[in-house]
């Protein structure tokens, strides 16, 4: 999974297509990612020792990881490649323009 936690990204589909935020969580075992803002359900909770109030709270639930592209500066909403540096580290890349994200 080449998208990780405080990537830019454009969601590509489903009822939020178009939108963009920062990925808040990465789960690379189950293929999705949380975006800050995107994918929200009202969670009913009941007041407890951690929440000492309860009520209905806005929960950001996670989505697969294919329904959202990352954003390049320069050029949008892209895939993601990787490329080695004289350094000998992976970077990752812009597919459209061939810049470093």
């Amino acid at each position: 999974m080449r998208i990780r936690k405080g990537d830019r990204v454009q969601v590509l589909s489903g009822k939020w297509k178009g939108d963009t935020g920062t990925v808040m969580k990465a789960l690379p075992k189950e293929g999705r990612v949380i975006v800050e803002g995107i994918n929200v359900a009202k969670r009913h909770t009941k007041p407890t020792n951690a929440t000492m109030q309860g009520g209905i709270i806005d929960k950001d639930m996670p989505m697969a990881v294919s329904a959202v592209a990352i954003i390049c500066a320069s050029c949008g909403p892209t895939r993601i490649g990787m490329r080695v540096d004289p350094q000998g580290r992976k970077v990752r890349i812009c597919r459209k323009c061939g810049g470093e994200l």
